[in-house]
């Protein structure tokens, strides 16, 4: 095994650290380890990323659960639609984009440069929610929840497909929609939020295998070992602050987003 694999896999502990640490980011870590160190096709590592934050947010989400803190009707509300958006996203969507996408100035801009430019954006997206730490100043543990069904399976069924896309688990999209339009408590929106991310993930992940050759025990090792570090992650949040880790992996996220843009712009 080689130094740049050790790399690798020793980043995969640090994923899992930092859902461990925040509940979230896994996906954000992921795409770009198994893209610019192991070397995995864009394509192929959103199927492995889908893999690895599915099973570590599994994992996560049996926590919660043992506590109490998983609604699950709100789970179902959410969830159905987002299941069938990001199935039929890596069932045919992913594989029906054109090879290059699209040109501009007689520059190809192929499905893999498309694929991380977008994950880039999400990335961005991302980081903003994390810095500006914004937070539902109007949630009640006690309120009765409250369903506006057709929002929540809008917002399930935009999520589906941005995961379907970039293999990205989606929490930083669905935790602001349990929290503003379920009305769930934060900590039961997080633990809401991770049962839907593995499912999703999961079943998306599912898409892949009949199109995707899978080097399961590389992917088997790093979602292992990405486990590891959830345990270490949650751990070290009972030590750490939960509003400084999140501005800090915030600025981290941002920072990584715009290198991924630049990168590869400028390859072209």
């Amino acid at each position: 095994m080689d130094v740049v694999t050790l790399l690798g896999f020793a980043a995969a502990i640090i994923i899992g650290v930092s859902l461990g640490l925040i509940g979230g980011g896994g996906s954000i870590l992921t795409v770009p380890v198994l893209v610019y160190i192991l070397e995995v096709d864009p394509v192929l590592a959103t199927a492995y990323s889908l893999f690895v934050v599915g099973s570590t947010s599994l994992v996560g989400a049996g926590t919660f659960m043992k506590k109490g803190l998983v609604n699950y009707k709100t789970a179902i509300v959410f969830a159905i639609p987002s299941f069938l958006a990001v199935f039929l996203t890596r069932k045919f969507l992913v594989p029906w984009l054109p090879d290059p996408l699209f040109t501009i100035a007689e520059t190809a801009i192929t499905k893999n440069v498309g694929i991380m430019v977008f994950f880039a954006l999400i990335m961005l997206a991302a980081s903003i929610s994390m810095i500006s730490g914004k937070k539902c100043k109007n949630c009640d543990e006690n309120e009765t929840i409250k369903f506006n069904y057709p929002m929540i399976a809008l917002e399930g069924s935009l999520v589906g497909v941005i995961t379907g896309i970039v293999g990205a688990g989606g929490g930083f999209l669905i935790i602001p929609a349990l929290v503003l339009l379920a009305r769930l408590p934060m900590k039961m929106a997080v633990g809401t939020s991770l049962l839907i991310i593995a499912a999703k993930s999961l079943i998306g992940f599912l898409g892949d295998v009949s199109t995707q050759t899978i080097d399961w025990k590389m992917l088997l090792i790093f979602t292992a070992l990405s486990i590891v570090g959830i345990f270490i992650g949650s751990a070290l949040s009972k030590k750490i602050n939960e509003k400084f880790l999140k501005t800090g992996f915030g600025w981290f996220v941002l920072v990584m987003g715009i290198y991924i843009i630049g990168k590869e712009l400028f390859a072209l």
